[in-house]
């Protein structure tokens, strides 16, 4: 005698953000300009604290610009009386972003996360962390290890009877870009782990076009970095070609993990 074939089970309903709440267009955009005000606020703040040693940090930050120059000539100069304050006025300014660098992934976070799943929210912290800290090695590894390599060989492709004149503005421009290159760059594995938790990217989909990724990682860090000599730019790509690695690792866990919770 046959047994009583048991119903299947009722399919489990689709999981929901956690206190999703359903906001109109402009409640959306009343809670941005909530998030931006405040960042601008902890910007304004932040500068006040680093607008003091403004021109203390901008000799720092030339320091690599200036050991590239020729004994007797290491010093730069200025085109007009206002350029020296609108150089501090930017070092205070973008030095304030990079010290309110965490306040500002907390308020990008506070505007995207009601809109996420309970366990993508528990990962604020360790994302927040690991994000800021990202950033700034990225900043420390081009100030350290590049830049010094960068600036001569840039010196050196003028010839020995060359006599450079470096105003202020320029080389402030220059190493700021580089170091938000940098910076931005190491933040690769927190950006594809972040995707692939919401479900944006996957491991296989990044592993698939890995060749793709490797030549645009070559064609970028031959854009940011400013020479083009094979040693500044391994010290570019080879970061951004590991990073993509780790992201995809990352993926591969985080994806095994949102795909155990949905079954």
């Amino acid at each position: 005698m046959s047994q009583p074939v048991k119903p299947l089970p009722p399919p489990v309903p689709p999981s929901e953000p956690e206190h999703d709440v359903k906001q109109s267009f402009f409640e959306h955009l009343g809670e941005l300009r909530k998030r931006l005000l405040r960042a601008v606020l902890g910007i304004a703040v932040a500068m006040a604290m680093v607008g003091y040693w403004s021109e203390d940090i901008f000799r720092w930050v030339m320091k690599p610009v200036l050991k590239s120059l020729p004994e007797g000539q290491q010093n730069l100069h200025y085109t007009g009386y206002i350029e020296p304050f609108m150089v501090y006025l930017k070092v205070a300014m973008y030095g304030a972003i990079f010290v309110a660098a965490p306040w500002l992934l907390w308020q990008l976070w506070l505007f995207i996360a009601p809109g996420l799943y309970k366990r993508e929210k528990s990962v604020v912290v360790p994302f927040l962390f690991f994000g800021t800290l990202l950033f700034y090695c990225g900043a420390a590894f081009c100030y350290f290890l590049v830049m010094p390599q960068a600036f001569p060989a840039l010196a050196a492709i003028a010839g020995p009877d060359m006599k450079p004149i470096l105003t202020m503005s320029e080389q402030l421009s220059l190493v700021l870009a580089m170091l938000l290159g940098f910076g931005i760059v190491f933040e690769v594995p927190v950006i594809i782990a972040f995707l692939s938790m919401i479900g944006l990217v996957s491991a296989s989909f990044l592993a698939k076009y890995r060749r793709h990724a490797i030549v645009v990682n070559v064609i970028l860090a031959a854009v940011i970095t400013p020479t083009g000599d094979p040693f500044n730019l391994a010290l570019m790509a080879i970061p951004m070609i590991v990073f993509y690695e780790i992201g995809i690792l990352l993926a591969r866990i985080l994806g095994k993990k949102k795909a155990a919770l949905s079954t």
